[in-house]
């Protein structure tokens, strides 16, 4: 693989100029660790397959640059002053690809076999496909069930809780019916994980790429509800899989922030596709469910103080948040910089040249 274009050329228009089979995108945001790893399985497992990566630095500043420029001369680096967040990168690094199809990959992924040429076939081999995922498993091997999933209602989003999918796993609320079945054959659903999609370049760009309306969480949602809204279906395909560590880079920005950020991005996610008084409904709905989880928490508190602080505060303190932003006292975290519902997708930004 050789990719010999500076970075501060925009790959050209037509498909005439994509040499390319797939453009490998991944955003780093201080993960330049995860970055290297995933880099180095996709170079050891990708065959038969033409690909480029392009690497997008959200305003990180953790010297991926120099990673890339010392041990992956071939990768494309896309350096970007602000912390755009996960969809604008992944626009950001669209605009330089030269692929028939789009890899978004997530840097904390490791690919443990020919996962890019699997899913390839899948994606060209269905006529109506403008997607599809893989299995993501845990670093211990067991399944992630979030690489499938349902659009946000409000009534799944007020159920959803970790025994109630393990004890119904396939209720159809979850979505996640196709992760159960025997039949290895590719799985229509209605979404899946944006930690590995390959999407068709005709179908992302028809639907206008992620919404740059997302900070962080639910743009993936947005894009497969926008893909199928088009007319194009998505797909689940049991057949491959990879590791996703989870977590990598939002850890880093504490559980108040994700826990935050993931409500409201569902909520962003109802009041475009469903209208305001849906998500609405869904913050009032969420506000009295995490008031009355925090009610019920309080003879744990009184009588098993111990109990708590070894197995609960984490929940106390991740219902406080929610309940906190439903209740509007969390626009610390929603508006974070470089994040907003009326931001354009344009932006200024600053290129490395890696040929």
């Amino acid at each position: 693989m050789r990719n010999d274009r500076r970075a501060d050329q925009p790959a050209p228009k037509g498909t005439e100029a994509r040499h390319f089979a797939v453009s490998i995108i991944i955003v780093n945001w201080n993960s330049v660790e995860f970055v290297r790893r995933a880099i180095n399985s996709i170079h050891l497992w990708v065959s038969s397959v033409e690909y480029e990566i392009i690497v997008v630095d959200g305003g990180s500043h953790d010297g991926c640059g120099q990673v890339m420029a010392a041990e992956f001369p071939g990768v494309l680096f896309v350096q970007s002053q602000d912390n755009i967040g996960f969809g604008r990168a992944n626009n950001l690094g669209a605009e330089h690809a030269r692929g028939r199809h789009l890899l978004l990959l997530n840097p904390d992924t490791q690919l443990r076999e020919n996962s890019v040429l699997t899913l390839l076939r899948c994606l060209e081999s269905l006529p109506r496909a403008g997607a599809v995922g893989c299995r993501l498993l845990n670093a211990d091997g067991s399944l992630q069930t979030s690489c499938v999933q349902s659009f946000p209602t409000i009534f799944n989003q007020v159920m959803d809780a970790e025994s109630l999918r393990r004890r119904f796993p396939l209720w159809r609320a979850w979505g996640t019916a196709a992760l159960y079945s025997s039949d290895p054959k590719p799985a229509e659903v209605e979404a899946v994980s944006g930690a590995c999609i390959l999407v068709k370049r005709e179908v992302f760009d028809r639907v206008g790429g992620f919404c740059p309306c997302y900070f962080m969480y639910g743009e993936d949602l947005d894009l497969c509800f926008k893909i199928k809204q088009a007319g194009y279906q998505v797909y689940h395909l049991p057949e491959t899989s990879l590791v996703h560590f989870g977590g990598g880079c939002t850890d880093k920005s504490g559980g108040d922030f994700s826990n935050v950020m993931m409500r409201e991005s569902v909520y962003r996610f109802l009041r475009r596709n469903r209208g305001i008084g849906t998500a609405i409904g869904y913050r009032a709905a969420l506000g009295a469910a995490s008031l009355l989880r925090l009610l019920l928490m309080v003879p744990f508190l009184l009588f098993s103080l111990n109990s708590i602080v070894r197995h609960g505060t984490g929940s106390l303190r991740k219902w406080s948040a929610i309940l906190r932003w439903s209740l509007g006292l969390e626009r610390r975290m929603v508006d974070h910089p470089g994040h907003s519902l009326i931001k354009p997708s344009k932006f200024p930004i600053a290129l490395s040249s890696k040929s």
